[in-house]
């Protein structure tokens, strides 16, 4: 995915008619994951696939899901309803990516990519083959949606 990440947050906000601090969560966790380009591109130089990277395996956010809800619901309950948005956005996220980047799904016990389909090098420049491959329309339909959305909220 290269622009439907965030649209995707802001959908799955609107889903959960999340507001405030759960808005900021379903927008950060829907972008989340990509942290690990700023090491790809300026430690690794891109040497491996951002999504070999822990960030984009499901099985660290089930770990990071495990200690954190419960210490949250007990220590701070009015955070738990954040906390599980900002980590079903980033759920969607993987999910998204699975449809042509390859997500690490049976973590730790392989790191095999698995993805729908497989966006095949076409163009000179890999944006280009993705932008000019029939998933990209999945982006633009939830990029279209977001936009309707946003642009038809109500004006508080």
């Amino acid at each position: 995915m290269l622009i439907a990440h965030l649209p995707s947050g802001y959908l799955l906000a609107r889903a959960t008619r999340a507001k405030g601090l759960a808005m900021g969560a379903a927008l950060m966790g829907a972008v989340a994951p990509d942290i690990d380009m700023i090491w790809f591109h300026f430690i690794d130089h891109g040497a491996i696939h951002h999504h070999k990277y822990w960030v984009h395996a499901p099985g660290f956010w089930a770990i990071v899901a495990i200690l954190t809800l419960p210490l949250i619901r007990a220590f701070r309950p009015a955070y738990l309803r954040p906390a599980l948005i900002f980590l079903a956005a980033i759920t969607v996220h993987l999910i998204l990516d699975s449809l042509g980047g390859g997500i690490m799904w049976l973590w730790p016990f392989s790191t095999q990519l698995y993805e729908l389909v497989t966006v095949p090098a076409t163009q000179s420049h890999w944006v280009w083959s993705f932008v000019l491959h029939w998933t990209f329309l999945a982006e633009l339909v939830i990029t279209g949606a977001a936009a309707v959305l946003f642009l038809r909220r109500p004006k508080d």
